[in-house]
C-alpha cells in the first residue's frame, strides 16, 4: 500500500516491509518470502520482535541491522554489514546521497500499565526497548514498538505512526487513539495484532476512534 512516497506491506504482527530509496524491515517475525533489506530495525529481545529464523529470510551480506541493546546476545552469531546498538535518543544515518540517506533515531518504548505481575510491567521503563523514527525519502515514519501512551510519546512529531493497538502487553485500541490524538500525524496505522494477541477488530476499532488524523489498516 502506497503511504504518502513510501510502499508499506503489513507481513505480521509488528513486521513491515518500507520501501523507498531502500527497503526497511521492522522486527521480522512470520516471515514467508525471502527478500533483500537494506535496513532491519529491531525493537527489543522478545522472540516475536527478535526471531532469528525471520531475520535470516531478509538479510545480506550488506543489510545494516539496527536494534535495542537488550538483542546483542541474540544476534551475536549474526553476520552483516553493519550491526549497530541504539540507546534511547541514539542516531545513525545509513547509505549515501546517491543510493539514498536513511535517518533513524531511537526513541523509549515500555510499559505503565501493562503487568507480568503486580508491580513489574511487561516492558519495563529503562531497559532500552525502543520504538524508532524513520526519516527515507522526506518522509518520517514512527514506529512505536511494545509501548504504552509515555510522556516521550507526546512529543514525536511525525508524518507516518505506527502504533500497536492490541491491548495487553502494548496500547489498547483506545489508548493508540489517544496516542494518534497527541502525535497528530498524517497517517497512523495500527499494528501488533493477529499474532500473538488481538485480532483485526482491535485495528477496526482504532480506525473507528481516531478522528484527528487518516487511518490504514495495511
Amino acid at each position: 500500500m502506497k503511504l504518502l512516497n513510501l510502499d508499506f506491506k503489513r507481513i505480521a504482527h509488528d513486521t513491515f516491509r518500507i520501501a523507498g530509496s531502500m527497503v526497511i524491515y521492522t522486527d521480522p517475525f512470520k516471515v514467508t518470502k525471502r527478500d533483500d533489506a537494506d535496513i532491519v530495525v529491531i525493537s527489543h529481545e522478545h522472540f516475536d520482535h527478535l526471531s532469528l529464523e525471520d531475520l535470516n529470510k531478509v538479510i545480506v551480506p550488506g543489510t545494516t541491522i539496527i536494534a535495542s541493546p537488550l538483542c546483542k546476545e541474540g544476534l551475536q552469531k549474526v553476520k552483516v554489514k553493519e550491526m549497530r546498538f541504539l540507546d534511547p535518543g541514539g542516531r545513525l544515518t545509513v547509505g549515501t546521497p546517491k543510493t539514498g540517506v536513511v535517518q533513524v533515531e531511537a526513541v523509549p518504548a515500555y510499559n505503565l500499565n501493562k503487568f507480568r505481575e503486580p508491580g513489574k510491567t511487561f516492558h519495563p521503563q529503562g531497559e532500552k526497548r525502543l520504538g524508532y523514527l524513520i526519516r527515507m525519502d522526506g518522509t518520517t515514519v514512527y514506529f512505536a514498538g511494545d509501548s504504552d501512551l509515555t510522556p516521550e510519546m507526546k512529543s514525536i512529531r511525525c508524518d507516518i505512526a505506527m502504533l500497536p493497538v492490541s491491548g495487553t502487553y502494548v496500547m489498547t485500541a483506545e489508548e493508540a487513539a489517544e496516542a494518534a490524538a497527541a502525535i497528530n500525524p498524517k497517517i497512523a496505522v495500527p499494528m501488533h495484532y493477529g499474532a500473538i494477541v488481538g485480532s483485526d477488530a482491535d485495528a477496526q476499532k482504532f480506525k473507528s476512534l481516531v478522528k484527528n488524523c487518516q487511518v490504514e489498516i495495511v
